[in-house]
């Protein structure tokens, strides 16, 4: 889907660099703004020439079939040079084999812990480019390939170093194949927030940690030095994550903007702080029910593309009786988180009820 262009990093915190940061780095952020704006038009443009994607190749369900391209620091979409394959020997590009190596590992979570095969669920060929554009400071979904800058090495370092990233842009693709949450508003944020949320849980699942364990960062260790703090996105505390963070944790707090669509980027904390009181109140490996329940609302396609955070917050509660039953402790966990962030009332039920 040529029309798509999911960038992790949103805008606003180029256009703060751009306001606040050095001479330097305020041509760097521009010039990412530029690349991204320039993107989104060429999506646009292009969308109606669009030829649906189709699987390439016949194989069981339980292995992926990656294909690593070398952009070669330009922005000619799709580049052609191929630097690893399915079954092939390690390149001997870094960031070549860590896109290979977090496709991978996103794959097999969907896999073993989802029972579902790749982004379409009949094994759909997984596709990355790096080296995208000259320092270009963000990572993308474009409907076809996940899409990885190097950075400049000052607000970015690199975003194939880190497998939540990988795993975000993945998930835009699940999602345009499941709920195709329309990208704007409330329906946008949900669209951000999902893709954090397994984003996070890929991560989590790969090092094996529990929901308490975890530290629930979202593109940790991928921050360069001009920027101050530890990540893109937090899922614990929303706006703690860098200096000049703007994510709310709650309803109350929300950021009306036509910036960003609808400040996707920004108002998915709050969805993102509900799925993490739900995980660390249910405890254990937040993959095991917290992400079943999120995972439930995606696979039966329980709400509409323009959905409300109303609306995906009682599918969610809908799912978790639907998986645990009636009066279970994942659906009281899920009332309440909702609660807490001021999305539902404590008392607030689904309808229709989902029978005993």
């Amino acid at each position: 889907m040529p029309g798509r262009h999911r960038p992790i990093v949103p805008p606003q915190l180029f256009e703060l660099i751009a306001r606040r940061g050095s001479p330097e780095d305020r041509d760097t952020a521009l010039r990412t703004l530029s690349i991204d704006h320039s993107i989104r038009t060429a999506r646009v443009e292009n969308a109606c020439l669009a030829v649906p994607l189709r699987r390439l190749v016949t194989q069981p369900g339980g292995q992926p079939h990656r294909t690593i391209f070398d952009a070669e620091h330009r922005e000619d979409v799709h580049a052609t040079t191929v630097v690893r394959v399915e079954d092939g020997p390690p390149a001997e590009d870094p960031s070549a084999n860590e896109a290979y190596d977090g496709l991978g590992e996103t794959y097999r979570f969907y896999w073993e812990v989802m029972t579902r095969d790749s982004i379409d669920d009949v094994g759909l060929p997984l596709l990355g480019e790096v080296h995208f554009g000259e320092g270009y400071d963000n990572a993308f979904w474009d409907g076809e390939r996940m899409m990885f800058g190097d950075g400049d090495g000052r607000l970015f370092t690199g975003f194939t170093r880190a497998i939540d990233v990988i795993a975000h842009e993945l998930t835009h693709g699940v999602i345009e194949r499941t709920l195709n949450l329309r990208y704007l508003g409330q329906s946008g944020a949900l669209n951000e927030s999902i893709s954090d949320v397994f984003g996070s849980l890929v991560k989590q699942h790969r090092l094996g940690q529990t929901a308490d364990e975890a530290d629930w960062l979202v593109g940790a260790g991928i921050l360069g030095p001009a920027l101050h703090g530890a990540a893109l996105r937090s899922l614990q505390a929303p706006g703690t994550a860098f200096d000049g963070d703007g994510q709310p944790a709650r309803m109350s707090d929300y950021v009306w903007t036509s910036s960003d669509n609808g400040g996707v980027h920004l108002n998915s904390g709050i969805p993102n702080h509900a799925f993490y009181l739900v995980a660390t109140a249910l405890g254990g490996h937040a993959w095991e029910r917290a992400g079943r329940i999120w995972y439930h609302v995606l696979a039966t396609r329980a709400v509409p593309p323009d959905a409300r955070f109303h609306t995906f917050a009682l599918a969610t509660v809908r799912a978790a009786a639907a998986l645990y039953g009636r009066g279970s402790p994942p659906v009281g966990a899920v009332l309440e988180a909702w609660a807490q962030v001021g999305v539902l009332r404590s008392a607030e039920a689904p309808s229709p009820v989902v029978p005993p």
